[in-house]
């Protein structure tokens, strides 16, 4: 069950618990969201950065990664049902990210409107 806490948003507790040692002291965690797919197990987005746990991460290494917004480029929701919004809603569960000097990277979230949260916070610091 989601928890909100000011202007945090936490799918899993657990996973809070693993972004909150990695963080700066002047660091605020905005959202943890639990994803489901082969590859990733959750995104946290801070006011900083974004953080994930990559299973597939340099050869079958397991990471904590962390991506600065300033290296973010893009960030885009895939149309999979001819419609890009439904109710101010994105329609899409997945959001890639583009991060200059990288591969993207696909996240496939557990419901439209979290991939929508996400890509909401994101474009505040990336705007």
């Amino acid at each position: 069950m989601p928890e909100y806490a000011g202007d945090m948003y936490v799918d899993k507790r657990d996973q809070l618990e693993k972004i909150e040692p990695l963080c700066l002291p002047d660091e605020l965690i905005r959202a943890v969201f639990d994803l489901k797919g082969r590859g990733t197990g959750f995104l946290a987005i801070t006011d900083k950065r974004i953080i994930y746990y990559d299973r597939e991460w340099l050869k079958n290494k397991q990471a904590i990664v962390s991506v600065p917004f300033s290296r973010i480029t893009s960030v885009a929701s895939e149309d999979s049902k001819g419609f890009f919004v439904q109710k101010g809603f994105f329609v899409s569960e997945t959001l890639t990210i583009s991060v200059q000097g990288e591969d993207i990277k696909t996240f496939e979230f557990r419901g439209g409107d979290k991939a929508h949260l996400a890509h909401m916070i994101i474009m505040e610091h990336l705007l």
